[in-house]
């Protein structure tokens, strides 16, 4: 069997020389003697490690000093939960912006916690476009705004801010090093490792400062973001093994030419199959307002949903993987996140002109 173009949403792909040497060095980590799940987070080996990635991730996305970085548990949706625990004090709102599934959780999430106020929602347009920035009913007292840059299963990004009082809090699971970005613009950005980072199991957050000394409440230590900073993401045994594989992928994004490499990339991969939609003749559709369609998940609907199963069944024969459309939205759905590259995407355009001539 040889290795197939991966399309999944997520765990996503991972760059295949990062596979090589997690499968070369898997026994035998450095001068470990052991793998390095087998090693203490302790160890002076492992420590270094996670300094390089720290300095990696800093030196990659142009992390500013008086932000700390952090390397945690629990994935995206746990800090659903522990952003208003630690940026709300009982009884404050927080504004969130709904543009999709994601975003819908976690205001539903936050909703135990303090209060929300939706500032802005495309619900009613399905999760198609983004609503206005100008028309965002912000508040003059929220705690935070919470954004969903990509939404992963809608498929729809966006980067436009407001003014805010508020500082600006924004889940970038499915969009964090895919091209270059103004982390100074933002307050807090986290996401769950397993489109762009690395494998499941490991969440980055990148925190100002200011926001760590906020303590709005009483916190148990592990639920408390300044504690994991004060330690180095080490409060508690992390997960090693994540946390290495995703060292090395930062290494690997270095040796791609950064975020401004990889951004053109990833600019080309998303045109080239939004052509081949547009130019399908209404075989296939992508129903997201083009001006905020996303560059890392692309759905598209077949003319009936007869043809979904011979579709994804004919994908699969031809090396084609992770094509399922959520079942939220349904018919299909490409996520080309950095590891699928130009050519995943070229043997999938092709894969769908043949497939148009034999069932169009």
């Amino acid at each position: 069997m040889s290795r197939a173009h991966n399309f999944s949403a997520g765990p996503g792909a991972l760059p295949e020389p990062v596979l090589r040497r997690v499968q070369e060095e898997l026994l035998e980590w450095r001068t470990a003697r052991a793998s390095v799940m087998e090693i203490s987070h302790r160890d002076k080996v492992f420590v270094e490690l996670a300094e390089k990635a720290e300095a990696d991730l800093r030196e990659i996305l142009g992390v500013p000093a008086n932000y700390k970085v952090l390397f945690l548990q629990g994935g995206a949706t746990t800090q659903f939960a522990l952003l208003p625990m630690n940026l709300a004090a009982p009884g404050q709102a927080a504004d969130y912006v709904v543009t999709g599934a994601w975003g819908e959780k976690a205001a539903k999430e936050a909703k135990t916690l303090c209060g929300v106020k939706i500032a802005a929602s495309s619900e009613a347009q399905n999760f198609t476009t983004v609503p206005d920035v100008a028309s965002w009913k912000l508040s003059d007292d929220a705690a935070f705004l919470h954004v969903t840059p990509n939404e992963t299963i809608h498929g729809v990004e966006f980067y436009d801010l407001p003014a805010a009082s508020a500082a600006v809090v924004a889940d970038v699971s499915s969009t964090i090093l895919s091209r270059p970005l103004d982390v100074s613009k933002y307050g807090v950005l986290y996401a769950g490792a397993q489109k762009n980072i690395g494998p499941s199991g490991i969440t980055v957050m990148i925190v100002r400062e200011d926001l760590l000394a906020r303590q709005p409440r009483p916190l148990p230590q592990i639920l408390n973001y300044k504690a994991h900073a004060d330690n180095g993401s080490m409060l508690n045994t992390p997960p090693t093994f994540a946390w290495y594989v995703s060292a090395l992928v930062f290494e690997w994004i270095k040796g791609e030419g950064g975020l401004a490499a990889i951004g053109a990339r990833n600019q080309r991969k998303a045109q080239a199959l939004y052509a081949a939609i547009d130019g399908s003749g209404g075989f296939y559709t992508n129903k997201v307002d083009p001006r905020y369609r996303s560059w890392m998940n692309v759905p598209f609907v077949l003319p009936n949903a007869e043809l979904d199963s011979p579709f994804l069944k004919g994908a699969e024969a031809a090396g084609l993987l992770g094509l399922k459309g959520h079942r939220a939205v349904g018919g299909m759905r490409a996520s080309i996140y950095n590891a699928t590259g130009e050519a995943a995407v070229a043997a999938l355009i092709e894969y769908m002109g043949e497939f148009q001539r034999k069932h169009g």
